[in-house]
């Protein structure tokens, strides 16, 4: 907590190497942009000029010849400006939104290959920001906000020159007020900085929120909790009300102080300018272009504050996406490590200790071998650290102590990506994507053909409900798969894990969607699945791992018992009282011998 006050600040010294990096990669298209911008301020000081001329040649020394001049020379720059005008927004904005797509798609491959820690400590919405949000400032680095106050700065300093060449004088005078008008800029850029970026955490966490409330809503509406979520909502747009309100605050003084400024430097050319043209020190016609000047000079001054104001919140967003950035991927680990060509799927734990938070431990000096192709069932009460020791199987994480071994090599010197290109997963909670059936199955395998989805399908029997629906195959999903019942989806997942041919396969609860005549359908599936492989399962249900090579009993991060389920049994310790509670129960919810119990049961195994 007490770090987040510093992190509000901007990191310019990181700032300044996104940028940088941005503004070199687009060299080109900015220096086109700066190039065009200049012929259009140029052409844009012609027509201040013409008043003189005007008035004190062709009106005051009778000179209508010059008119012709004058007007095309007037015509000719208004032209000029709006082709390059024109010109300008297609080449240097087109290029802008090409940047923040590039960017957009460079931080979602970033962010899919950070480890599945960062993911446990990050909030979705503040990934969602930070991938879709924050390159949106970039508009103001590589698009028109750079170019325009590059050349807001010249025209300011050439119709500068300009004044001080007309009157100088009048133009000191002017000056104090500038100087006013750039030290209020200063002062109020250096306030809004970390207000501008607090509003990206503000409204990524908002994100977030709305995000799992839209996600789990059926949770919500089950608990009648759409108050409670409301209102947890409008606390955070009420943060963010009042941080935008800030800001509003802030570029209002701005413009205020503009607006004084302009009233003043007004205020001393009509005095002083006045009095050089009583004194015989100023024409009319100079007076004119002299005030039209000063409005040349004052509006890209007035037009840097605003863009100012953009590419400080675009400095906030590129703070933050180098922040992220920073994290190193799973690929930046890989660089170093030994590729995997053949796996047999020999696994071996060697005094595994992992803990979450410091000082917690979750596993103890967890040591066990899983031969390869045999099957390894893990059991325990809730919390015992089953789920923990599969994330270090599919090195999810890294042990804090010990070693995880696969054929004899530690797991920590391997390539993660040709690693998991071997493993096969059915979650407990089995996620689908809003895609058809047939991408969901091949997911694992994108070049597998409709056969090969088929004959996953038969083995997972998937093919029995698949054939009832309309579009078959072509059937989507929905979100998470919300079209399909809890037992489709898992079964879903099983075709997808076979698919993918893995050499270590893991079985999270893989059954515990199905009734009993799904669940026995697919056993045999399973069971050809497995052949082979080595298999860890984690199952409530004792049907599952019944058959298990080897059972492991975790309770408390510890292996408390290991063997077979006869040798457990024998073994009358934690497995048996389990396995007593489990068939105990299960006999109490029969009405009638041979009937089928009234509830799934076994929730302790």
């Amino acid at each position: 907590m007490p770090e987040k006050p510093k992190r509000s600040k901007v990191d310019f010294q990181n700032v300044r190497a996104e940028a940088g990096f941005l503004i070199r990669e687009h060299r080109k298209t900015l220096s086109l942009g700066l190039a065009l911008m200049v012929v259009n301020r140029l052409a844009g000081l012609a027509l201040p000029a013409m008043p003189k001329f005007l008035i004190d040649n062709v009106i005051g020394q009778q000179r209508p010849d010059l008119l012709w001049t004058l007007v095309t020379i007037a015509a000719t720059a208004t032209v000029i400006q709006a082709v390059t005008s024109f010109t300008l927004s297609q080449v240097v904005g087109v290029a802008a939104q090409g940047a923040i797509a590039k960017m957009r798609k460079e931080i979602q491959g970033h962010v899919l290959r950070l480890p599945v820690s960062y993911f446990d400590s990050t909030k979705t919405g503040v990934l969602i920001s930070r991938i879709m949000t924050d390159p949106e400032g970039i508009r103001n680095l590589v698009g028109t906000g750079l170019v325009q106050l590059v050349g807001g700065l010249m025209t300011a300093i050439i119709a500068f020159a300009i004044l001080l060449a007309l009157n100088l004088k009048l133009t000191l005078g002017s000056v104090g007020f500038l100087l006013v008008f750039a030290l209020s800029m200063a002062f109020a850029f250096k306030k809004l900085r970390p207000i501008f970026r607090k509003r990206g955490a503000i409204n990524a966490e908002i994100t977030g929120r709305l995000t799992e409330a839209l996600g789990g809503v059926r949770l919500v509406k089950t608990y009648v909790a759409e108050d409670h979520e409301g209102a947890v909502f409008g606390a955070g747009v009420d943060r963010l009300f009042k941080n935008i309100a800030s800001t509003i605050t802030g570029t209002s003084a701005i413009t205020a102080i503009s607006t004084v400024i302009v009233g003043a430097i007004g205020v001393t050319v009509l005095w002083v300018g006045g009095r050089s043209i009583i004194a015989g020190q100023m024409t009319t016609g100079e007076l004119f272009s002299y005030v039209l000047y000063v409005g040349v000079m004052v509006a890209p001054m007035i037009q840097i504050s605003s863009i100012g104001t953009q590419i400080t919140e675009a400095f906030a967003g590129l703070d933050r996406i180098h922040e992220l950035r920073a994290v190193r991927t799973e690929d930046d680990e890989d660089a170093q490590r030994e590729a995997i060509h053949t796996l047999a799927g020999d696994v071996k734990f060697e005094n595994v200790s992992f803990e979450y938070k410091p000082d917690t431990p979750v596993l103890k000096g967890i040591s066990f071998h899983a031969p390869a192709g045999t099957t390894t069932a893990l059991v325990g009460p809730s919390g015992s650290g089953k789920s923990t020791l599969i994330g270090l199987v599919m090195a999810f994480y890294r042990p804090l102590r010990g070693n995880v071994k696969v054929d004899g090599n530690n797991l920590v010197d391997l390539k993660l990506s040709d690693y998991r290109k071997l493993l096969g997963v059915v979650m407990q909670d089995n996620f689908l994507f809003d895609g058809t059936i047939r991408e969901n199955i091949v997911f694992a395998n994108p070049g597998a053909s409709d056969e090969d989805a088929r004959t996953a399908s038969r083995i997972a029997h998937c093919d029995e409900f698949i054939e009832r629906l309309d579009l078959k195959y072509d059937t989507v999903v929905g979100e998470r798969g919300v079209k399909l019942s809890g037992g489709q989806r898992q079964r879903i997942g099983i075709a997808r894990a076979i698919l993918a041919n893995p050499r270590v396969l893991i079985l999270d609860e893989a059954t515990s969607s199905l009734d009993s005549e799904a669940e026995a359908l697919i056993q045999d599936g399973l069971r050809v699945l497995r052949k082979g492989r080595t298999t860890f399962v984690i199952a409530h249900r004792l049907s599952t791992i019944r058959s298990a090579d080897q059972i492991l009993v975790l309770d408390d991060g510890k292996i408390v018992e290991c063997g077979t389920h006869p040798e457990l049994i024998a073994l009358e310790g934690l497995y048996r009282r389990l396995y007593e509670k489990q068939y105990g129960l299960m006999k109490d919810l029969y009405i009638n011998p041979g009937e089928e119990p009234l509830v799934e049961t076994g929730r302790e195994i």
